[in-house]
């Protein structure tokens, strides 16, 4: 931490909806709601995958780093908006420095982690002969490595660039959380250089993993037309066409958050935005992406019913 200026306030004021405060009670219930959703979801996911044999396979070990993952994202700030919203409104500087590196890693993740999934469905699909011998155990394990250590070694790299910009006593932050946007909006002097550079990287970690992405689902689009049985092509368009509507929700919003200049974001932007894929994305993770498959309702099933016959 001794790389982190020394210009800092003893506390920030997050200011979130303070100027609307008829809208905070909606939101608390509302954000409430979907977190205990978020984390219910995903944590039947890591349990399903992890306890059923039939469910070792590198899709769903993927999923379940997935899951842990948001599990981790929305718990770094979720709690510190339900704080915002019902009473406290300050968080200490130290509190910002920690949230900041831990949502930057779990974000900067999801975005690898997300194309390597995007990879798994690739190779399954289109080249489902060589799939267990691509697909195996130990490269299962060295990319989800080297995807964790990039998003670690980004945000690092990311985050501490951002806490170097002097913030000449401004103590104000108006956001639900602490986030590195509304950061280099705050600070003050020369900041050019360091926006130039998060840009540059934002650019690498966004549109480079997303048109990865893109790429593979078009070549399976185009295995897929391929597909003679009927039945194997609607499987297959179903459950990638899920896939891309969370990827192009997820690199959406992180693209039109952490890709335009700071001085162009408006008031209320962070916050919304904030609400939406750090929140309504991690509940929609698993329903889209195993939840409706009828094996995984049925093992679901199954260790409900095992756990309250038990009792």
């Amino acid at each position: 931490m001794g790389l982190i200026n020394e210009s800092h306030p003893d506390e920030f004021i997050l200011l979130g909806f303070a100027d609307r405060p008829w809208i905070e009670l909606p939101l608390f219930v509302f954000l409430l709601r979907t977190y205990s959703m978020a984390l219910m979801g995903n944590i039947s996911i890591i349990l399903v995958s992890t306890l059923n044999p039939s469910l070792n396979s590198p899709m769903y070990f993927f999923l379940t780093n997935l899951s842990f993952l948001v599990i981790c994202l929305t718990t770094s700030i979720v709690p510190q908006m339900l704080l915002n919203l019902r009473s406290s409104k300050t968080i200490s500087y130290m509190g910002c420095v920690v949230q900041l590196y831990f949502f930057s890693i779990m974000g900067s993740t999801e975005c690898l982690l997300l194309a390597l999934t995007s990879f798994d469905r690739y190779v399954d699909i289109c080249r489902a002969l060589h799939y267990t011998l691509i697909m195996n155990q130990r490269v299962c394990l060295l990319l989800a490595s080297i995807v964790w250590l990039g998003g670690i070694t980004y945000a690092i790299s990311e985050v501490t660039t951002t806490l170097q910009l002097p913030l000449c006593g401004i103590n104000k932050l108006n956001h639900l959380v602490c986030e590195i946007p509304v950061l280099l909006k705050t600070a003050c002097g020369e900041k050019e250089v360091n926006e130039f550079i998060l840009y540059v990287v934002c650019i690498f970690m966004l549109a480079v993993p997303l048109s990865l992405i893109l790429a593979s689902y078009a070549s399976i689009a185009h295995a897929v037309l391929n597909i003679k049985s009927s039945e194997g092509k609607k499987k297959a368009i179903r459950t990638c066409s899920f896939h891309l509507v969370v990827v192009l929700l997820f690199y959406g919003q992180s693209i039109s958050m952490y890709l335009q200049p700071p001085s162009s974001i408006t008031k209320d932007q962070p916050k919304f935005m904030a609400l939406f894929y750090e929140v309504m994305t991690p509940t929609a993770n698993p329903v889209i992406y195993t939840l409706r498959n009828k094996e995984v309702k049925w093992i679901l099933n199954n260790l409900v019913r095992s756990i309250f016959s038990s009792k």
